[in-house]
């Protein structure tokens, strides 16, 4: 039902902190899927409307069927967001 390869695929976030015009901090994060063979196997009603057809193998399920608290875990935007308040943190 799903393979790697020419399918695979990524969600992409970046961040930007900006101290002033000359001090900035960015964070660059990603979360790896696999694109499903066809879209009558999209599963799930969560997220985006892209979410049902990316398919994580970890988890044995797409995105769309992922728990928020998973979902935030793992995904672009929640390994970003904590890259940015570690930054902040040490300032």
């Amino acid at each position: 039902m799903y393979q790697n390869g020419p399918r695979s695929c990524h969600y992409s976030c970046s961040m930007v902190l900006l101290i002033n015009p000359s001090r900035f901090f960015i964070a660059q994060e990603t979360m790896e899927g696999t694109v499903i063979d066809r879209i009558e196997d999209a599963r799930g009603s969560g997220g985006f409307g892209y979410d049902p057809i990316i398919y994580l193998p970890q988890f044995q399920k797409t995105v769309a069927e992922l728990s928020a608290d998973q979902k935030n875990a793992i995904s672009h935007r929640g390994k970003a967001t904590r890259a940015v308040l570690s930054i902040i943190k040490k300032l």
